[in-house]
């Protein structure tokens, strides 16, 4: 189905909805590749990505060595080796699993969010994005723009943001952390313009928990209450669901 730009590819399960969006990466950085030296890929890092990212990791026939990696937002504050962080979770699941170009990581420890925010977005203006691997979480987010701080006209490639609770609570939710209070409140994020502006979106959001976040996208407006909304305006992008994911969908 499509939804306005969007198009949407709907999948019985997890497994399934995970090996058709890394086939579909696959053959869209292979045609990259085909006329580019080398090819700039931001990935999410959440759970819902683990089918996609096993996949890509699996995939022989992509030139790892040629493709740049960057991750699209960062807790502030957590400890260097602490697993929740996305730098971390990104190494375990693909960084350093495949023979990457160049890695290139939001530094977690950073004593100053707006330097290192400075920093890490003129690193992607000067690298911009040919590929974006995310998700959407419980509350319509992309990234760490939540509702109360997304901005689809924000003028910063990445900002330091207030997390807010239903994605803080998210954190729990995923297994993440074991209780709410651990979950760090601040982080740094690319904005949505800045994800936006990659040639090329591939979405993909399994589970039951992003049912309601999957409808809003969809047939909501499109606006700051439902970042993920943005993707309906987008030339190239497309969205993968699992069945959980798409249960509030019309049939």
């Amino acid at each position: 189905m499509k939804a306005d730009k969007l198009q949407v590819n709907i999948y019985q399960t997890r497994a399934e909805m995970g090996a058709a969006a890394a086939q579909d990466i696959k053959s869209k950085l292979c045609q990259l590749l085909a006329v580019k030296p080398q090819v700039n890929v931001i990935f999410a890092a959440a759970p819902s990505q683990n089918e996609v990212l096993a996949s890509l990791v699996a995939n022989k026939d992509i030139d790892w060595s040629r493709i740049n990696a960057y991750h699209m937002d960062e807790y502030i504050g957590l400890d260097a080796n602490a697993p929740q962080g996305f730098g971390n979770f990104l190494r375990a699941h693909i960084f350093d699993c495949v023979p990457f170009a160049s890695v290139n990581l939001i530094d977690v420890t950073a004593r100053d969010a707006e330097a290192e925010a400075a920093r890490y977005g003129a690193l992607l203006d000067e690298n911009p994005a040919d590929v974006v691997v995310m998700g959407i979480g419980e509350n319509g987010h992309i990234a760490f723009n939540d509702p109360p701080v997304a901005d689809f006209r924000d003028p910063k490639t990445v900002k330091a943001v207030k997390l807010d609770e239903i994605c803080r609570q998210q954190q729990v939710n995923d297994g993440c952390f074991a209780s709410i209070d651990q979950v760090p409140t601040h982080a740094l994020t690319v904005t949505v313009p800045a994800l936006t502006r990659a040639p090329y979106l591939f979405c993909i959001v399994p589970a039951p928990a992003k049912a309601w976040a999957v409808k809003e996208t969809l047939t909501g407006s499109i606006d700051e209450h439902c970042p993920a909304s943005v993707l309906r305006t987008h030339d190239n992008a497309i969205l993968y669901l699992d069945r959980d994911s798409a249960a509030l969908l019309a049939p």
